[in-house]
């Protein structure tokens, strides 16, 4: 499949506009509507619903778009490592996007100093993965939080954070000291993606993976996340040391378990760095949690 089809697909899939997605390419519309109708017609089906408006994607163009966006990283992470190859050692860290600079000031300059010649690349994600692409392969090592489905993950806490409920700052809730999940009850909560692991979208949820999943607006980032509070009333989860805008405040729940920031590699990844990375983790952000795994970081 050309890759360069694929990118200017997930382009349109993201601005749902041609004329946005070709000012994004650095292209103009018309050669850009001829590759998606030409990527539609070597597929054999259409992948978006066109209007005046914009654009929709139909459920192929869903399926693909996933599919597609998980290659072009691949594609690049490929890229990556035989450029760091020929330059010398790399390492690939994953971040989830609401704990990276938390986590990752003062543990990058500890990792310079103990490797000054490993060249480090960061790849951020969105709430979709937990695993910040570890389990695809596209990271060495991810800086994120728990619960995921840690299936040969392994993990060591490096901080607890607890939680509460992020609310506007006229809702009547938000007067209270402390609120326990029951008194949200009937409240639209944001939603994470289908597809999403069941363990990290439940506990975000306030709820079970086998539990009823809440209704709300679906999200992927801390912004929308804050924005669907700010302009709709919808509710959520937040780690209590987070820093939130003007009109929003959280209170804490006191049914929820902490949110863990953990460092996480693959099990069977013996690698030296990959070692050093979470020995250096371990010790800068050292807690009184014990860690979420049986081997040792």
């Amino acid at each position: 499949m050309d890759l360069r089809l694929l990118r200017y697909f997930v382009a349109v899939a993201e601005e749902r506009h041609f004329g946005r997605a070709a000012v994004r390419l650095h292209m103009t519309q018309p050669p850009l509507s001829r590759a998606i109708k030409r990527l539609e017609t070597d597929l054999g089906t259409v992948l978006l619903h066109r209007s005046a408006t914009g654009v929709t994607l139909t459920v192929a163009g869903t399926a693909l778009y996933d599919e597609a966006r998980t290659l072009l990283e691949q594609a690049e992470q490929a890229r990556a490592r035989v450029t760091a190859a020929a330059r010398g050692a790399t390492m690939t860290v994953g971040t989830l996007a609401d704990s990276a600079e938390q986590v990752g000031t003062r543990l990058a300059a500890a990792f310079r100093r103990r490797h000054p010649g490993v060249h480090v690349h960061i790849r951020e994600t969105d709430f979709t993965d937990p695993t910040t692409g570890l389990r695809a392969g596209l990271v060495d090592v991810a800086l994120t939080r728990t619960p995921f489905d840690d299936t040969g993950i392994s993990t060591h806490v490096l901080r607890s954070d607890p939680v509460g409920v992020v609310l506007r700052t006229d809702d009547p809730l938000a007067r209270h000291d402390t609120l326990h999940l029951r008194d949200l009850a009937g409240r639209r909560w944001f939603q994470l993606p289908e597809g999403t692991d069941p363990l990290w979208r439940a506990y975000w949820n306030g709820t079970t993976p086998t539990g009823e999943l809440r209704d709300g607006p679906v999200v992927r980032t801390v912004h929308e996340c804050l924005q669907g509070v700010l302009w709709n009333g919808a509710i959520g989860l937040t780690p209590l040391a987070h820093a939130l805008p003007d009109g929003l405040t959280s209170v804490p729940l006191a049914d929820m378990p902490p949110s863990h920031v953990v460092v996480a590699w693959k099990t069977t990844n013996t690698d030296r760095l990959i070692r050093s990375f979470t020995q250096i983790a371990a010790a800068i952000y050292r807690s009184t949690a014990p860690p979420t795994s049986s081997h040792p970081a």
